[in-house]
């Protein structure tokens, strides 16, 4: 069976997404998002309690449920610790915006059911606690004044993030 055939269940994904901007820099690197003296814990109701604690101690405090991050290049280089997704996608982050992606951050939060949008331009054209509207199906993303465009992901993205993950995605696929 071809995976971009399949009809999985996507009925609680929505390809357009509303939240609140939090604004960080170039080369947010994932022990700047999940520092790696937290990596040992295993619960992971306690991870957003570390989301972007590398950057200030108090961040997770700044974090709200619908919020999205807006960064420059290269947000989530550095290791392929999991983690990383999985503190800001506990933490609420509904979606991140970023010039440029590490390339296995990427995977892990498509994996996770967490979009991941390549906008160069978004960076300097939304500011901190604004609110944005993405269109993940059109690639577009409107803010109070501004808004860009970008490519949107293809299709077996699409399908991975609207079943909620790879994990379900596969269980779904299994299913059938």
């Amino acid at each position: 069976m071809n995976v971009l055939d399949a009809e999985v269940e996507t009925s609680r994904f929505s390809k357009r997404i509303t939240g609140r901007v939090i604004k960080l820099g170039d080369a947010i690197d994932t022990d700047l998002i999940y520092p790696g003296r937290y990596v040992p814990v295993v619960d992971p109701a306690e991870w957003p309690r570390h989301a972007l604690e590398g950057i200030d101690p108090n961040f997770p405090s700044r974090l709200q449920p619908g919020d999205i991050i807006v960064a420059g290049r290269n947000f989530g280089c550095g290791s392929s610790r999991s983690q990383a997704v999985s503190c800001l996608k506990l933490a609420g982050i509904v979606a991140i915006v970023a010039a440029s992606f590490g390339r296995i951050f990427f995977r892990n939060a498509i994996n996770q059911g967490v979009p991941v949008i390549e906008c160069a331009d978004a960076h300097h054209l939304f500011q901190e606690g604004e609110t944005l509207r993405i269109d993940l199906a059109e690639g577009r993303i409107e803010g109070a004044e501004n808004s860009a465009s970008f490519q949107p992901l293809p299709a077996f993205m699409m399908a991975i993030l609207g079943a909620g993950g790879l994990v379900p995605f596969t269980r779904a696929l299994l299913a059938k």
